[in-house]
């Protein structure tokens, strides 16, 4: 019989604390385990607003959660995308979407089908073929339908919502299963002699808090990982300089849009995240290419509806820790690294390092084979996304501002080079085991920002390209015809949060 963990201790609580307690809690056996998270209110979140990608979804499905509870609960919106404006060039606008364009056939990716009928002088855009961006430029929403041979069952959908109500939410639910909080700051940090292993913490009151294996969501701080053990920053900062965001939330307006909007900015860029009840906007930039004061004007200038709440500043580093595990600590959220939330990442590298944990979930030996895995999967995760952030900035052609300048010429990793010369030649895009970004978000981030391959597949050479055109003009009706009977996005959520869920907080710990 293994030996045990019999005391998991978290450090520090907003999205990535509770999310980890939750997902504790409802994965490990009642009784066997003692979950303890220790947070003060004296130490303010991060998070005004997120907005989300697809893994959310299964997330809350491991919770058990309801999804129109949630909706709820957060003060939750649906997402299908993330439209981007002036990226590639000023003026310019194009639409990510989470769903794939069109259909694939025959084996070749409908892309290149596109491709070939550029040629013939197609005028429609990539995101012409997704039902994801043209329910979201009709402000249209509907759950994805389970019928295949539905165009609705294409749908792939996020959220937006208020991130502090989430770990509100997510607090009463790990606390009904069995975690412990408690409130304080931190004084001190105990480590064992022998080993330097996290032997447990003192609070400025003098409570002592035990525990065989920690998890520090102490945010930038990173108080066990990086103070206590030492674990060093990898720095990102040269291929993405942005440094300091600027926060506001604003009123929601007539409109609540079903996706985020990201418009590039002289010297970085800014989000606009619509809830229920607000909308959550920030501005992203370099204080090396822009002054404070600046920025905050660049911000208040691109708002669409009164502020709601103060500016607030957030200082930060891109990057990740060169260790995600050390010892018996291992850090999750900002604590284990940050990449500006340009795709919606944030949350999603926190779920990763969750699932990633229990699904290697060690005994109390804590066997260094394990660790290192860990830290494998973990730092190629955080790879992945940082080379397609880093895309967004690389794939440029303006020439309007300092900023734009570098990071159109600076050199990128060898493996985003790979990426985009492979699509140049003959639009080709492989992605690597367990890659987050699917082949439709590189090449939807690609073509609208201007990369357009020399060539399309010469397997298509030979095929009619009014036959190609008749298959298109096809996809591109149904979709058309389906989204013109969709509920406006706002009223959907209207009625589905009306439903009445079963109660989810009464099952215990699982």
């Amino acid at each position: 019989m293994p030996n045990i963990i019999k005391h998991i201790t978290i450090v520090g609580g907003g999205s990535a604390g509770w999310m980890t307690a939750a997902a504790l809690s409802r994965m490990l056996p009642t009784g066997d385990v003692k979950i303890t998270l220790v947070e003060s209110e004296q130490i303010g979140t991060i998070g005004v607003g997120e907005a989300t990608i697809p893994d959310m979804i299964n997330f809350n499905k491991l919770l058990g959660i309801s999804e129109s509870e949630f909706i709820k609960a957060t003060n939750g919106t649906f997402k299908l995308g993330i439209e981007f404006n002036d990226w590639g060039k000023l003026g310019d606008s194009y639409f990510h979407p989470f769903g794939g364009h069109g259909v694939d056939m025959n084996g070749v990716d409908f892309h290149q089908y596109w491709l070939h009928t550029l040629t013939a002088g197609n005028t429609s855009e990539l995101e012409d073929y997704s039902i994801c961006a043209v329910a979201a430029k009709q402000n249209k929403f509907v759950l994805p339908e389970q019928n295949p041979n539905s165009v609705l069952s294409h749908l792939r959908y996020a959220y937006h919502f208020d991130a502090t109500a989430y770990a509100a939410y997510l607090r009463k639910y790990a606390e009904q299963r069995g975690v412990q909080r408690i409130e304080g700051k931190i004084a001190s940090v105990q480590q064992h002699k022998d080993t330097g292993n996290i032997a447990g913490l003192t609070l400025e009151d003098g409570t002592t808090v035990g525990g065989e294996l920690f998890f520090d969501c102490s945010g930038f701080r990173s108080l066990l990982l990086g103070d206590t053990l030492g674990v060093k920053f990898r720095d990102w900062s040269h291929w993405l300089p942005c440094n300091t965001a600027q926060t506001i939330a604003t009123e929601q307006t007539d409109k609540v849009l079903p996706f985020t909007r990201s418009t590039a900015k002289i010297a970085g860029w800014q989000w606009r995240i619509p809830t229920q009840q607000r909308v959550g906007n920030g501005h992203i930039y370099c204080d090396r290419f822009m002054d404070h004061d600046q920025a905050r004007q660049v911000l208040l200038d691109g708002l669409d509806s009164k502020p709601i709440s103060e500016v607030r500043t957030i200082q930060f580093k891109t990057g990740c820790q060169e260790a995600f595990w050390e010892k018996n600590c291992i850090g999750i959220g900002l604590s284990a690294g940050f990449l500006e939330p340009l795709e919606s990442t944030s949350l999603f590298l926190i779920q990763q390092g969750i699932s990633r944990f229990i699904s290697l979930y060690p005994d109390a030996g804590l066997h260094p084979v394990i660790r290192n895995e860990y830290n494998r999967l973990m730092t190629r995760e955080f790879e992945q996304v940082r080379d397609f952030i880093i895309l967004h900035y690389k794939a440029t052609t303006r020439d309007d501002s300092p900023f734009w300048r570098y990071v159109r010429d600076m050199d990128i990793p060898d493996s985003l080079t790979h990426k985009m010369t492979l699509f140049q030649q003959g639009g080709r895009v492989f992605r690597d085991d367990h890659e987050l970004f699917t082949r439709s978000s590189w090449v939807a981030v690609m073509v609208g920002q201007g990369i357009f391959p020399k060539t399309f597949d010469p397997i298509l050479a030979n095929i009619p390209v009014a036959d190609i055109q008749r298959s298109l003009n096809s996809m591109k009706q149904a979709m058309e015809q389906s989204v013109a009977r969709l509920p406006d996005h706002a009223m959907f959520i209207e009625k589905y949060i009306a439903m009445q869920p079963n109660p989810t907080f009464s099952m215990g710990r699982q």
